[in-house]
Formats: structure tokens, C-alpha cells, sequence
């Protein structure tokens, strides 16, 4: 009998106490850059609709053959807008464009897209604080290198950036996920290729005062080439944070490690405040 009273009050307590309700959105957003206007996914914290607040904005990039709707759908990532109280963008960046601005398709320009057009767009439309120090950048896969390339292209824009199994060197990936009509011929345009590797960035990442948190799983096929920047970034003496975890290139991986990311990301945002 004191289990059943037990239960009816927890019972009663659950039905007394609201539950947390983000509010999800998707819209068009509008590219002059590429004369079109991609998708865009955006979650509110449920305290969005309950006052004035403005709040630090999370931009989630989606991975290879992905879209918008990707974290929310498949990574559950709504509940993580309630329980840091920040709003999550997350924009359709191209089945397979690499978040870059292509030397070799004139029209494919996610790198502005994303970078600009898409924070200028949600900071007119919803209530973010629209300062650097606030913004971060993440994304999974072919997300996770655009996440750190669009950082590093717009240093001024985001004060902090993470990648969770990111191709964060595509080069010795050049016949996969269709890179080259991104990149171009890896011959051809190898100094392309060069360039866009994260390693060779790294320098440009320690200048920039962004925070870094990079995440891979042990078994995935990209495993090496983040060990490789997390040593170039040990050399350098880069301040970052770098995971590795049993796990493969898999939602499962990717729904653990954001939790890890987020928990960063909302460090960081409050220290930037104080």
C-alpha cells in the first residue's frame, strides 16, 4: 500500500510540474550569394515565449547526404535547447557541398551561405546575442569539417567551434562523398586541397582565440585524421579540448558526444559573460 500512495504522488507531482516544450521552426533562408534559399531548421527553448531574454545561438551542420532537419530528427537534439538555454540553427548546407565556397561550381557557396547569410538572418528574426562571444559552430562529419572552416573563415563571427567525427583533412579521401566536385581535381587543385585541410590551418586556429573542442569515435574511419590535428594542435600549443570514445561514424556516437559539446559550448558562453 505505501508503494501505491508512493507512486500516485510522484504521479501527481509529474502532471504538477510543466514539462519542457522547445518550440521547433523551419523556414527558408534566403542566399544572395547562390540565388536560392535553402532550409533551415531552428529550435527555441521552451522560456523563448516567456519574456524578452535574448539568448547564446548553437549552429549544428549537418553531415554527408544530410539536410536540415537532421539533428532534430535523428539526433534528438531539442531537448538540448531546454536544458542550456541557448536556440540551435541548424541550416541546410548541401547534399554534398563541404560547407565550402567551391573554387570549381560558381554556384555552390555554403561557406558564405552558412557563415553570413544565415547568422545575419536569424539574428534578425529571433532574439540571439548577436556577439561572437556567443556563437558557436559544430557538425558532424562532412559537418564537423565545415563546422572549424567556417570558424576559421569568420573568426569574428563565432568565438567557439567543435567537430564531432569530422573529415577534418579530405585529402586522403579524394574518390569519396563526391569531394571533388566540391574541391576539385586533387591534381589538379592540389593547392586547393592543401589549403583546406584543418591541420594546415591549425596556426590560424591558435590565433584566432576560438574555442576548440574536437570529438571522434575510436573506430571510425576518421579517427586518424583528428588524431593528426589534435597532435598538430599539441604542437602548437593550441588550447583544445580532444575526445576520443569507444564508437563508430554512427548516430549513436553522434547523439552521446553533442551532449559533451553543448555542455563546452554553455562553459564557454557563460564564461565570455563574466
Amino acid at each position: 500500500m505505501r508503494k501505491l500512495k508512493i507512486g500516485v504522488l510522484a504521479a501527481a507531482l509529474a502532471l504538477a510540474v510543466p514539462a519542457l516544450a522547445f518550440e521547433t521552426l523551419r523556414m527558408p533562408v534566403p542566399s544572395q550569394s547562390m540565388h536560392k534559399a535553402p532550409n533551415t531548421t531552428v529550435i527555441l527553448p521552451a522560456s523563448y515565449r516567456q519574456g524578452n531574454a535574448r539568448y547564446p545561438t548553437v549552429y549544428l551542420l549537418h553531415g554527408w547526404s544530410g539536410n536540415d532537419q537532421d539533428w532534430a530528427m535523428e539526433g534528438n537534439a531539442g531537448p538540448l535547447a531546454d536544458t542550456y538555454g541557448v536556440i540551435l540553427v541548424m541550416p541546410d548546407g548541401g547534399y554534398d557541398k563541404w560547407y565550402v565556397d567551391s573554387p570549381v561550381s560558381s554556384g555552390d557557396k555554403y561557406d558564405t551561405y552558412v557563415g553570413e547569410e544565415v547568422v545575419a538572418f536569424v539574428d534578425q528574426h529571433f532574439r540571439t546575442v548577436p556577439q561572437r562571444q556567443a556563437r558557436a559552430i559544430t557538425g558532424l562529419s562532412m559537418g564537423g569539417f565545415g563546422a572549424l572552416h567556417i570558424a576559421l573563415g569568420h573568426p569574428g563571427t563565432f568565438g567557439t567551434a567543435g567537430s564531432i567525427s569530422g573529415g577534418v583533412d579530405p585529402r586522403p579521401f579524394t574518390e569519396k562523398w563526391n569531394l571533388k566536385a566540391a574541391f576539385g581535381d586533387p591534381v589538379r587543385n592540389a593547392d586547393y586541397w592543401n589549403s583546406q585541410a584543418i591541420i594546415s590551418n591549425a596556426e590560424r586556429l591558435g590565433a584566432s582565440g576560438i574555442g576548440l573542442a574536437i570529438d571522434c569515435g575510436v573506430d571510425d574511419f576518421f579517427a586518424p585524421v583528428n588524431r593528426a590535428l589534435h597532435q598538430r594542435l599539441l604542437e602548437l600549443k593550441v588550447a583544445h579540448d580532444y575526445t576520443e570514445r569507444p564508437g563508430g561514424h554512427t548516430w549513436d556516437y553522434w547523439t552521446n558526444a553533442i551532449k559533451y559539446q553543448m555542455l563546452f559550448f554553455s562553459t564557454r558562453f557563460r564564461q565570455e559573460r563574466n
